[in-house]
């Protein structure tokens, strides 16, 4: 098996693979509804105008105690060139790849041309297939979803995936079609699965295409028009020996709140799958400046606690010069983020591609590190005597004791009887650096100040003791 094969997840794996279930259908029939409406939330990305999915897309579904794994796909039409038969390339490929194939059509319109071409592709998958006939709204509309009895698919189960009607038949049908030994796809366990790795960026730097050569094959859409990718995208892809769950994203723009329909909900998309990743891998396009965006996405990075690696993208096309300035424009606008492991590469020639993994997995190292208690504080010990925390309003503060609350990433506590600046506190995280690694990993800092127990003594106040009197009780002499 080569360095980036893809992984094959067949029945005689160690845990059982899912029945896989792909939704395909010409552009705007309402795959994506009726995704949304078998999850029961809404995560894939719906708007009113055909082609906003592009990439086949995964999600974890369960039917009746049935669990099964549903993959999204754009639209398929079967006489288009260019981005549109990109499109077309990934739902035949899902198709082919499924357990189950779940044929979306319009009810409304009949059986449109590109309708009958579809129908004669999933013929040839030799997959069983389901017809969904969507936007049967109410009964008046239920001979509509019969003339589709003509597509020779079988029968035609009408549906409403905007309201719901009819699905729960169609989910029957789905889940008697489960063959007893899945072919498709296993989905791991997100916590026991492989290691979750982000692919970050603003649009157009790269980022499918890098997963595209991580995989060997053509696993996403690729296109020179910013924002092809809109939904988070997972795929198993083997890499030194080892599987991860790479996910695709949508480019982080600049002006969130100023988004509108699809675009708005890709973002959010790219928020939730930076939250499930361990480390983040982001890209940056040195052909150009490096823009706020890029910072700004790494700023994102380190602010969710991610262990963070920084892809260089393009770096082949460089000449000397700009290679010179582009040193500086890193010195000066990411020197924060020192800590992160670099790789310069490039997507479309595969340049240093094996240099990635191993960024990866030093990130990884360093975001699930721990350091034991007590050699903490003997470090901590010899620091402190060493360059003693400044003096703040005429006192001294003292760190009275530290420990490691947690990892991914490092979280450690200080003890002290006073505020410590913050300079002093990157002090300490710059030595914890420099001395235990921590390499590819935000390492949090936080303290909790002592009060003072003796706070309020030798004022007089209301019920309070004075030290030279005794105090005056009922057990004493009246005279």
């Amino acid at each position: 098996m080569s360095e980036f094969d893809v992984v094959d997840t067949g029945p005689e794996g160690e845990e059982a693979a899912l029945p896989v279930v792909a939704v395909v259908g010409r552009p705007n029939v309402g795959k994506s509804s009726l995704v949304n409406r078998i999850l029961g939330r809404r995560e894939a990305v719906v708007e009113d105008v055909p082609g906003v999915t592009r990439d086949r897309v995964a999600y974890d579904a369960e039917w009746q105690n049935h669990r099964f794994t549903l993959v999204d796909t754009g639209g398929w039409e079967t006489s288009v060139s260019g981005l549109a038969a990109m499109v077309a390339r990934q739902a035949e490929y899902a198709a082919q790849t499924a357990d189950v194939i779940l044929f979306v059509v319009d009810a409304t319109v009949g059986i449109a041309d590109a309708d009958a071409a579809v129908t004669r592709v999933l013929r040839s998958t030799k997959r069983p297939v389901v017809l969904a006939a969507n936007k049967v709204d109410g009964e008046g509309q239920e001979a509509d979803a019969l003339d589709l009895w003509n597509l020779g698919m079988g029968q035609p189960y009408p549906i409403s995936a905007l309201h719901g009607r009819g699905t729960g038949d169609m989910l029957d049908a789905i889940v008697d079609s489960f063959p007893e030994t899945p072919v498709g796809d296993a989905e791991e366990d997100e916590e026991d699965g492989p290691s979750r790795i982000a692919l970050l960026g603003r649009p157009n730097v790269g980022k499918s295409s890098l997963l595209n050569r991580l995989a060997g094959e053509d696993r996403v859409v690729v296109d020179s028009v910013a924002g092809t990718t809109r939904d988070a995208v997972d795929e198993l892809i083997e890499l030194g020996g080892k599987t991860w769950k790479f996910i695709d994203t949508a480019g982080i723009r600049r002006r969130f709140r100023a988004l509108q329909g699809a675009d708005y909900y890709a973002t959010m998309r790219t928020g939730t799958a930076l939250e499930r990743a361990e480390v983040a891998v982001v890209l940056m396009d040195v052909s150009e400046p490096l823009a706020e965006q890029d910072i700004r996405v790494v700023e994102q990075v380190v602010e969710s606690g991610r262990g963070l690696v920084l892809a260089f993208n393009k770096w082949d096309i460089l000449d000397d010069e700009r290679r010179i300035y582009l040193e500086k424009e890193i010195d000066r606008q990411l020197g924060r983020v020192s800590w992160a492991p670099r790789v310069n590469i490039s997507a479309a020639t595969g340049r240093h591609m094996e240099r990635l993994v191993p960024a990866i997995e030093t990130s990884l190292s360093g975001w699930n590190q721990r350091i034991s208690t007590g050699q903490l504080n003997n470090w901590l010990k010899e620091l402190v005597a060493a360059t003693p925390p400044p003096v703040r309003g005429g006192k001294q503060p003292k760190i009275l004791f530290a420990t490691q609350a947690g990892a991914r990433p490092p979280h450690f506590i200080l003890f002290t009887t006073g505020f410590l600046e913050e300079n002093y506190r990157r002090f300490i995280e710059r030595r914890l650096r420099e001395d235990f690694g921590f390499e590819g990993t935000p390492v949090h800092i936080s303290m909790r100040i002592r009060e003072k127990k003796n706070a309020g003594v030798g004022r007089a106040s209301k019920g309070s003791v004075r030290p030279d009197r005794k105090p005056r009780g009922g057990g004493g002499r009246r005279k």
